[in-house]
């Protein structure tokens, strides 16, 4: 008995078994659903030799979402970046404390601290790098990973190399380059040819850019106040940080994979391990993965890695101790980092983490001001002139003052959106309107009303004053 029960469980694994979703699985999937509203959601539970998924909702083509729905799997792309790498360590083509400068000759920056960076640096967000110096939501993006390579030129760092860590996409495009240059073929054919193929991932790809059409790939959704919207993804570069596209079957494989549990022959055990080994001055991140809690105030027990665009998101999380895993993959906006963990945790008899969505009150709040700014403009347009007859007639006109409130408002819709961000810049207007549609549109309303009622108020001021 003991021995057919070893057969059977051998079978399943090699035709990849996949068991009857639990019923805690799928109220934890559904609930995240209601909270979030994602049309779709494609989730699954690993445990040994048994896969248990789960699949909801719809893809952006209207089709009901299976286990071979493509994704895009965003900054979960950066472990598999790191393994390309890590397979160019095992053929001894590249070695993690190689300076970048040695393998890449044609990297350069206005700052003499970039020839100290190294590969592992790059893999660890501690090479210095930083948005406040480098930029990353130009419009319009680079696409390739030479353009980008190429922009960091004339650029500097914010940090000694090695002594800070901080999330940055570029570092990872900076990989890609290096696999391109080390390997002599482009980043998406080495991909598919040396890590996709031989792991039987038939179902993924990768695109330079965020937004780029891939043939199969519907489009996501944009969901405000539980309405969804059919939307494409916002422009960026992707290139070695987030521009794979992958299915639920395809990244159970990629998960197994980076268990140990198969295509052992792939990566050398000491390379696979250092993927997950936290790196020198980078907090809680490895090499494209990163050490987790289970549950909120625990140790780090586990490791994962979620990815973000402005219409996709998803999250992977495995025990290196137990053999679990768990994985997440939505067609909209979210934190499924939440509902992985709490797929995990629900199989290891840990407490779930409560689920919530800020952006239900943000929104609602948002839209409330947006119908009364709206209101009291189209009021202020409408009663322009009998607002000019009264200037025309008072003993104090008071214009200037009372035309400050308009210029104010009219301003403000010009400038938040940008200021929100950090900076005043045409660019931060774009990523408000995809990552918070509401707010552009308080934002149009404040300035485009806003602008018409203070001219409407000036014109017929001047009327008033002619008659």
């Amino acid at each position: 008995m003991r021995y057919l029960t070893f057969l059977i469980l051998f079978v399943a694994a090699l035709l990849g078994w996949t068991a009857p979703a639990h019923a805690t699985g799928e109220r934890l999937v559904d609930d995240y659903r209601s909270v979030y509203g994602a049309p779709g959601v494609a989730a699954a539970v690993i445990n040994g030799a048994s896969v248990e998924t789960i699949v909801r909702g719809h893809d952006g083509d209207g089709n009901a979402v299976t286990a071979r729905t493509p994704f895009r799997i965003a900054s979960m792309s950066k472990s598999m970046t790191a393994a390309a790498i890590m397979l160019l360590v095992d053929r001894d083509r590249v070695a993690l404390d190689d300076p970048i400068v040695k393998v890449l000759p044609e990297f350069t920056m206005a700052d003499p601290r970039f020839t100290a960076i190294t590969v592992r640096q790059i893999l660890s967000h501690t090479s210095g790098l930083s948005n406040s110096t480098n930029n990353e939501y130009v419009f319009p993006p680079p696409r390739t990973a030479p353009e980008i390579v190429a922009g960091l030129a004339g650029k500097r760092l914010a940090a000694d190399p090695g002594t800070r860590y901080e999330y940055h996409n570029t570092n990872y495009s900076i990989a890609a380059r290096i696999v391109e240059v080390v390997s002599g073929k482009p980043f998406d054919a080495f991909l598919r040819t040396e890590l996709f193929a031989p792991l039987g991932m038939t179902g993924t790809s990768s695109t330079l850019g965020c937004s780029d059409r891939a043939e199969g790939l519907p489009s996501a959704y944009e969901v405000v106040l539980g309405v969804a919207v059919a939307a494409p993804e916002m422009p960026g570069f992707c290139v070695g940080n987030g521009g794979v596209i992958s299915t639920l079957d395809d990244m159970v494989r990629w998960l197994r994979f980076n268990q140990g549990t198969s295509g052992a022959d792939l990566l050398s055990p000491a390379s696979l391990a250092e993927l997950h080994t936290v790196q020198p001055k980078a907090g809680d991140y490895a090499l494209g993965w990163q050490s987790r809690p289970l549950t909120a105030g625990a140790a780090p027990s586990v490791i994962g890695h979620g990815g973000t665009l402005a219409t996709w998101t998803g999250d992977m999380v495995f025990s290196p101790k137990t053999g679990m895993a768990a994985l997440v993959l939505t067609n909209s906006a979210g934190d499924p980092g939440v509902l992985s963990t709490n797929l995990l945790a629900e199989r290891l008899g840990a407490p779930a983490t409560p689920m919530s969505n800020p952006l239900t009150v943000v929104n609602a709040v948002v839209l409330g001001l947006t119908v009364v700014m709206a209101a009291l403009l189209v009021t202020a347009i409408v009663r322009a002139r009998r607002w000019a007859a009264r200037r025309r007639t008072a003993r104090r006109p008071m214009l200037v003052p009372r035309l400050v409130p308009l210029v104010l408002v009219t301003v403000l819709g010009v400038v938040l959106p940008t200021l929100i961000w950090g900076a005043f810049s045409v660019q931060n207007w774009i990523i408000t309107v995809w990552l918070m549609p509401l707010l552009a549109l308080f934002c149009l309303i404040c300035c485009v009303l806003g602008a018409v009622a203070l001219g409407r108020r000036l014109w017929c001021h001047r009327r008033a004053r002619a008659q």
